[in-house]
């Protein structure tokens, strides 16, 4: 399977492109992207499988300040992001209706969630199938942990290979990720939102805390904890775990291969309409 994170790839269209907030240039650059993904994986790894960010995200309930600062950079941006993300749902919801490739957008998820669950499934007794992940998140690369799994960005165009992705994940942990507003482990929960700077975290002290979580104090275990939660794509919610497999097993989008060409006459995709095969 390929499996395609919606949002990363538009997203890094409009900014990487330095879009204007058009909807049929946004519409073409993302079908384009899809287009030319599957092409050029389809033969090795099979159909694509497109997966979403939902709303309520239950991390939000677990860590209130998650993503807060990404937000507020949105609010001062220059950029018409309320436009842009209709536009974005709208294909989102296109892609659904007219494309032979399933989409997965569950309520309280994000597609991290989606697509760390149906990698896992993966690793079921007779559904063993080579993975794409099409991404540029290295939250992904601890997936890399199960043999059958690649990763390519996006934002790169390269391939991202992890030799030692459990070390990786608990690296990722001890020093937070910063884009998504979590702290690293020696730092309180508030230091993104109220602008102060993170307690820096030294090579000595996490190759302590590698060797031993327990040797900076109760405070630093409990961090080790939150990161854990928000970063590890086996925390999600196993209620979660169970909608998104759901939602993988009931769909057939088969029928669906004869309404692309309808679809990209209708939306005007000249372009698209010549390599219409590689989306069918």
């Amino acid at each position: 399977m390929i499996i395609i994170d919606y949002s990363a790839i538009a997203i890094s269209n409009i900014v990487t492109q330095k879009l204007d907030i058009q909807e049929d240039m946004i519409r073409h650059m993302i079908l384009n992207s899809i287009r030319m993904y599957r092409a050029k994986f389809k033969d090795k790894f099979g159909e694509v499988i497109m997966t979403g960010d939902a709303g309520n995200n239950w991390r939000y309930n677990e860590f209130p300040q998650y993503k807060a600062a990404r937000k507020k950079n949105r609010k001062e941006s220059k950029m018409d992001w309320q436009e842009a993300f209709r536009i974005i749902n709208l294909v989102w919801e296109e892609l659904g209706e007219h494309f032979p490739y399933k989409t997965i957008k569950i309520d309280g998820c994000e597609a991290d969630d989606v697509i760390g669950v149906l990698v896992e499934q993966t690793q079921e007794f007779g559904q063993h199938e080579e993975v794409m992940i099409i991404s540029a998140d290295k939250d992904f690369a601890q997936l890399q942990k199960y043999g059958n799994v690649s990763q390519f960005s996006p934002m790169t165009k390269k391939f991202i290979k992890e030799d030692h992705p459990r070390k990786q994940l608990l690296e990722l942990i001890l020093k937070g990720d910063t884009s998504d507003g979590v702290p690293n482990v020696l730092s309180d929960d508030n230091v993104f939102v109220n602008g102060v700077r993170q307690t820096p975290l030294r090579k000595p002290i996490i190759e302590a805390l590698m060797q031993d979580p327990n040797s900076q104090g109760e405070n630093v275990l409990r961090n080790i904890q939150r990161n854990r939660i928000l970063i590890d794509l086996e925390s999600t919610p196993q209620v979660l775990k169970e909608k998104i497999i759901y939602s993988y097993d009931n769909q057939n989008k088969a029928n669906n291969r004869g309404k692309v060409f309808p679809y990209l006459v209708d939306k005007r995709c000249r372009r698209l309409l010549e390599d219409v095969k590689d989306f069918i």
